[in-house]
């Protein structure tokens, strides 16, 4: 890998040990990739918290937030004093929600350690919007900027909705990448790979957010991490899909498959014309999308679960922007959860502040219900006790929650979920 004189200057220790060991890191990543350079980048997604029990324990033993940096973000044994970032740096989603710590099951001393460490983290001018979802509450990159993000739903909502340009990095080097303002150039930040491999076509109008996750989820498993192109039918999309729709697209592609980016044509920023969007590739297939794959995709994503008393609804994963928070409290205004089924929201921090102002909040409290914040019940690990069965409107979730937690899982529109909270009973089918 070639440095040019600044990024050397880094390496040798000219701005201290902790931006030694990033540079040094971002070399030995970028070497095992084949990057030929670094590329400067101006916004990183990542996470600096430790809201594991490993971590917090090692932090006790070790020194600190400090020691947890220098071992999990930059790789080091040794402890370093790590300075502010040098870059903008918004961080991520956390292991749970510290003002619901007892609903959560999340003991006192932790939630105390957990707000030295969001102090730490704020010390080090990193943005606490505690999202896996940055472009909402104020993280848009521009078309062409490169960016350094985590978060596999964050990612292709980036590369693709946003014209971003980043890989799905970790916690390391997007902790190298806040204190040197450096990535590898490799990957999604190239034109040549950005270009799309296979050509989807659509047989029927995908309209509602449910749609779209059944599609991405039906796409990412056939094109795992390859790039779709997708054509609505009869040559463009009848209706633009908004911002939660592309979303829970990108999001269920990226966990059937590991799809980092996608065309729509006439929609997506690099995607005005097939012709653009495919660049020199030729497609490597043709996939055509109907009411079969769309009957085949839906029962995946439920073949987990054969009880219909659920136990659980949870909403919000990817986290829900407000519009979707609006929409929940008209199917839930005036109705009550059941009293064996709990329902919880979850939202970046910023998004609930706005619920609260808007009196949604009350809404769902008043129904019985609870909006949360920073986390969602796959980053927790934590669920209603005695949870068996639950309730998704989310495909990506669909498709980890069984796995993480050991629970059925019924996946199905916002309204069917809404209905089982409130009747303790999972009616949802395929229209």
């Amino acid at each position: 890998m070639r440095l040019n004189d600044d990024e050397q200057a880094m390496r040798d220790g000219r701005d201290g040990d902790a931006v030694a060991l990033a540079m040094d890191l971002l070399v030995r990543y970028g070497e095992a990739l084949g990057a030929e350079r670094l590329v400067d980048t101006n916004n990183v997604c990542g996470t600096v918290s430790a809201t594991t029990p490993f971590m917090r324990d090692y932090a006790v033993q070790k020194g600190g937030m400090d020691a947890v940096f220098s071992e999990f973000n930059l790789d080091s044994d040794r402890v370093v004093e790590i300075p502010p970032a040098k870059v903008y740096t918004t961080h991520l989603q956390l292991g749970f929600d510290p003002r619901q710590g007892e609903r959560m099951g999340i003991a006192d001393e932790v939630i105390r350690f957990y707000q030295k460490g969001e102090a730490y983290t704020a010390g080090h001018g990193i943005q606490l919007a505690n999202t896996c979802t940055p472009y909402q509450v104020g993280n848009v990159p521009t078309r062409g900027e490169h960016c350094a993000w985590m978060e596999s739903s964050a990612v292709i909502y980036c590369n693709s909705v946003l014209g971003g340009r980043t890989n799905t990095e970790g916690r390391e080097s997007t902790g190298a990448a806040m204190l040197t303002g450096k990535i590898p150039d490799w990957g999604y930040h190239l034109d040549e790979n950005r270009f799309g491999s296979h050509l989807v076509e659509l047989d029927m109008e995908v309209e509602s957010t449910f749609e779209w996750g059944l599609l991405g989820y039906h796409i990412g498993e056939i094109v795992q991490e390859r790039v779709p192109v997708l054509v609505g039918r009869g040559g463009r999309f009848a209706k633009v899909p908004n911002l939660q729709r592309l979303k829970h697209f990108g999001a269920a592609a990226s966990s059937s498959g590991g799809v980092e980016m996608y065309h729509l044509v006439g929609v997506t920023p690099e995607a005005m014309t097939v012709e653009q969007a495919f660049g020199r590739n030729r497609p490597v297939q043709t996939i055509r999308y109907g009411l079969a794959e769309r009957q085949l995709a839906w029962e995946k994503l439920n073949s987990t679960a054969t009880d219909h008393q659920v136990d659980y609804v949870m909403l919000g994963c990817p986290h829900y922007n407000i519009e979707q928070i609006w929409e929940a409290c008209k199917l839930l205004e005036g109705r009550k959860v059941h009293t064996n089924t709990a329902l919880w929201i979850f939202t970046p921090r910023a998004i609930k502040a706005l619920a609260d102002q808007n009196g949604y909040t009350k809404i769902i409290e008043d129904a019985g219900a609870v909006l949360m914040s920073d986390s969602c019940s796959a980053m927790s690990r934590a669920m209603p006790p005695g949870t068996k069965v639950a309730a998704l409107d989310s495909a990506k979730h669909a498709h980890y929650l069984p796995a993480i937690m050991g629970v059925q899982a019924w996946f199905g529109t916002t309204a069917d979920c809404i209905d089982a909270a409130c009747t303790g009973r999972w009616n949802g089918r395929l229209a």
